[in-house]
């Protein structure tokens, strides 16, 4: 009888193991099956809540114009958001679709074009001018045929790339619709959900993760200020350019720009291929022109983006850039939020448990 003890000891020790075994499992499949639910619309979200983050201090200027009611404020900034998201993306389709058999007629009579001398200014410009200018006329009076011929092997892949595109921009459409639903259900609720990510802080690392998550916010208002304003003054000064050196679809190519913007690639596409433009059609004064003005609109972003950055966000100018960068080549367009966040909230933490006193160890004696 004594000998039973033991037994029931090691099976109620192998019954409370299985038991364990059992809750890990179906918590990591609840957890895998949740992530695999969501991954759809993780994208859309995190889209969506930065915008929130950012905007919020507009929503409570707008429920204080509406006495302090939520409904109305939320109402004028979703709308706001469709102007802003679906407004100038069926605006660029919508165009397209009008100006398709003009760049047709354009494309096919690329061909026959013929490529006039480099101008005199190009081989005065330092460095790489003589170059350049060389480049240029050994092209010069053979028109784009020889150019055409070149990637005739590739014009397959081009096409394919093209109707990728193509079903890409319509899943863009559908995305910027999804995100301006989840921004009026978090504009609707957003205090709720601040203070759920303050109490996971908390729970995760005390007064420290509520800080990270305080932090998080300030880096995402920050970078979005920094990107997003930048992107836009960048976009309509050059769209500014274009429309008065009387480039065509300038409203288009405003839209083009302020996206390659976005995406961190500048203007400087849009512009450099508006001021050849120019110069092919024998416009050599607006072409100079609109090229001093374009290095002025590609250049701002080196001071103006870190400024607003900074302005909200008492990081490292340093932490800021390699986020955004590094963030946008792991992450892909997102990434430019996702990155600063993570260095963010990764930098306060490091240097929150630098700056904590050293504890002493067990068993020192005091000397």
């Amino acid at each position: 009888m004594p000998e039973a003890q033991p037994a029931t000891a090691a099976g109620s020790d192998r019954g409370s193991l299985a038991r364990t075994i059992f809750s890990v499992l179906f918590i990591v499949g609840l957890a895998v099956a949740s992530f695999w639910v969501l991954k759809p619309f993780f994208a859309a979200f995190i889209w969506a809540a930065t915008i929130v983050v950012a905007t919020w201090p507009l929503l409570l200027r707008a429920e204080g114009l509406f006495g302090g009611r939520r409904v109305p404020a939320v109402i004028l900034m979703t709308l706001a958001m469709l102007l802003i998201v679906i407004v100038p993306l069926l605006a660029v389709v919508v165009s397209l679709a009008d100006h398709a058999p003009a760049m047709a007629a354009w494309l096919v009579g690329l061909p026959a074009r013929e490529l006039p001398a480099a101008p005199a200014w190009l081989d005065g410009l330092p460095l790489l001018g003589g170059w350049a200018a060389a480049t240029w006329n050994d092209f010069a009076g053979t028109g784009f045929g020889e150019l055409t011929a070149h990637l005739q092997p590739y014009m397959g892949d081009i096409g394919r790339w093209l109707v990728a595109e193509a079903g890409a921009f319509g899943l863009l459409l559908v995305q910027g619709a999804l995100i301006v639903v989840i921004c009026a259900l978090l504009y609707a609720n957003g205090e709720a959900w601040a203070a759920w990510l303050l109490r996971l802080g908390r729970r995760l690392d005390g007064d420290r993760g509520g800080a990270a998550i305080v932090l998080a916010g300030q880096a995402i208002r920050g970078v979005a200020l920094g990107v997003v304003v930048t992107a836009f003054l960048q976009a309509v000064l050059g769209g500014l350019g274009l429309l008065l050196a009387g480039v065509p679809f300038a409203g288009v190519l405003t839209a083009l720009m302020f996206v390659l913007c976005i995406a961190q690639l500048g203007p400087s596409l849009v512009l450099g291929g508006a001021v050849l433009w120019l110069y092919l059609a024998g416009s050599s004064g607006w072409a100079l022109a609109l090229l001093l003005w374009s290095v002025v609109v590609v250049l701002m972003d080196n001071f103006v983006r870190p400024l607003l950055i900074r302005r909200s966000a008492s990081l490292p100018l340093l932490l800021i850039f390699a986020g955004v960068v590094g963030g946008m080549l792991g992450f892909g367009l997102v990434g430019i939020f996702v990155g600063p966040v993570v260095l963010a909230v990764a930098y306060t933490l490091v240097n929150a448990w630098m700056a904590e006193p050293p504890q002493a160890v067990a068993g020192d004696a005091p000397g």
